[in-house]
């Protein structure tokens, strides 16, 4: 992040335009020991000159004062990163003030915004009171609300809109949550569709290939998402479940989407392994939760979205995609464990010697 360094600004462009200070002096109207002081910080140019040096230097006023109001993609990543890791090592309250501070320096930085509302949401658990977890998803929404209406990026929009509803959800505020999505649910034609139509078009069949591999890849992690949810919801008639649970995972399978996200994989299993319970079934959960438990302590760690041999064309889109893994790998370990051990539906398992191994090696990884 940069700071506000009218003082360096003005040394370099005033030693890039190889003049001296008395003649910058001479050409603003003030004294030459008013530049030095300008120059070592002493004190700073009056407002009114500002826009008479900016134009001297044929820069912004923004670049002359050395602020910029918005942060590089790479600034975002290392910020989240940081905070992230914060949120793992530091008090909460301490960390939560200092993200505060961040998003009122860049208000107007709309990516920003956006990370810093999924870093609430990834983080928001940890706040010792149900009251101060509430008012930090509202503060999450109220920032979805703001970029939603203030940002030009539609991609960005629709972000916040969805992380906007996933707050209203946590918050058990499914009729809000649903004004939100209710528009999503109808059938647009594919912009990625579209976007390679007219690659294809102007001869540009790389960029094609690109626009259509991004396309499938979405409407993969599309289906297979939600699975986890679905699964749950058939888990009372056993030959639904059963018939949804075989179609998922050879999807999964056929597309080897434990290399491409193993996350999505993961909590396959697990889901599968609540229903199982949910069935009566332990044997076959824990069968289940022993996958989920290979894919955690195997491949999931370091996350990291990747493509394959068939995804070939996508690794530019997924720098894009997920700006930084959501919560610090710490806390992503620790959650892990947590969803097997505190999780009610594997209760009557948890003196299984099989389900000891399994909590034993996820702990192992901590």
């Amino acid at each position: 992040m940069r700071e506000i360094s009218i003082a360096k600004v003005i040394t370099v462009k005033r030693k890039e335009k190889g003049i001296t200070q008395d003649k910058l002096a001479e050409y603003i109207g003030v004294s030459k020991a008013s530049v030095s002081k300008w120059e070592t910080a002493q004190s700073y140019p009056d407002i009114t000159l500002l826009p008479q040096l900016a134009t001297y230097f044929n820069i912004s006023i923004d670049e002359l004062i050395g602020y910029l109001p918005q942060m590089t993609k790479e600034d975002i990543k290392k910020t989240y990163q940081r905070l992230a890791e914060d949120f793992s090592n530091k008090p909460f309250d301490d960390v939560l003030d200092h993200c505060r501070v961040i998003i009122k320096k860049y208000f107007s930085c709309f990516p920003l915004l956006l990370q810093m509302a999924k870093l609430f949401v990834n983080h928001f658990v940890l706040a010792t009171e149900k009251e101060k977890q509430e008012a930090l998803l509202q503060e999450a929404i109220d920032l979805c609300i703001r970029i939603k209406k203030e940002s030009d990026d539609i991609w960005i929009a629709k972000q916040a809109n969805s992380m906007e509803a996933l707050c209203h959800i946590i918050l058990n505020q499914p009729v809000e949550a649903l004004e939100l999505l209710d528009e999503t649910m109808k059938p647009p034609i594919s912009d990625n569709f579209l976007l390679s139509k007219v690659y294809q078009m102007t001869g540009n069949i790389e960029k094609a290939k690109e626009a259509l591999q991004v396309s499938l890849y979405q409407h993969l992690h599309g289906l297979l998402a939600p699975a986890q949810s679905y699964l749950l919801l058939v888990a009372n008639r056993p030959e639904k479940f059963e018939q949804a649970l075989v179609r998922f995972i050879e999807i999964s399978k056929i597309f080897e989407v434990e290399k491409l996200d193993p996350n999505l994989v993961s909590l396959l299993y697990l889901a599968a392994a609540q229903g199982y319970m949910m069935q009566n079934k332990p044997e076959k959960a824990l069968e289940m939760l022993e996958k989920y438990t290979y894919i955690c302590t195997n491949v999931l760690l370091p996350y990291k979205l990747k493509g394959d041999s068939l995804f070939d064309s996508i690794e530019n889109w997924l720098k894009d995609y997920d700006i930084e893994p959501p919560r610090d790998e710490k806390i992503v370990k620790e959650s892990i464990v947590q969803s097997v051990v505190e999780t009610p539906a594997f209760f009557p398992l948890h003196n299984e010697p099989k389900f000891k191994s399994i909590v034993e090696k996820l702990k192992a990884q901590i």
